[in-house]
């Protein structure tokens, strides 16, 4: 694993940024390049659930958007100037198990801004530690009494 590729997944939830915080340390303890990885997706019958969504609305810019100010706020600047962004037009867990693909390993949060959809599915920790072709580090959040 020293000097491998390191991919995190990053939507901007809490979680997600300390995920983000473990990756570039362990990317900095091992030389390996830092892949931060953000997806966007939305449903085929987007216009009959969301009416009144501007035509202009635009999820892949939202989504770097996100990713950028998730890199500039939680990383160093060397940290975050250094870090490969890529955004995926794909839903969460497809779009990290393939830029995994080639890994050392894969980072996640154990929540994200999933919400209904995750509830149903699972969460994108479950099914990337089950289907990933790497190691994968789940960082946990704080301990709930």
């Amino acid at each position: 694993m020293a000097g491998g590729r390191i991919v995190v997944g990053v939507d901007g939830s809490e979680p997600s940024l300390k995920a983000l915080k473990w990756a570039a340390a362990q990317a900095a303890l091992t030389g390996g390049p830092l892949q931060a990885v953000i997806s966007w997706d939305y449903p085929a019958v987007w216009a009959s659930v969301m009416p009144g969504v501007p035509l202009q609305y635009d999820p892949e810019q939202l989504a770097k958007q996100i990713l950028d100010q998730a890199l500039d706020v939680t990383l160093t600047p060397e940290e975050a100037s250094a870090a490969t962004r890529t955004v995926v037009g794909a839903n969460a867990t497809q779009a990290l198990i393939d830029a995994a693909d080639g890994a050392s390993l894969l980072v996640v949060g154990d929540r994200g801004y999933s919400g209904f959809k995750a509830a149903v599915l699972g969460s994108v920790s479950a099914h990337v530690t089950q289907h990933a072709p790497c190691p994968v580090v789940v960082v946990r959040g704080e301990v709930r009494s």
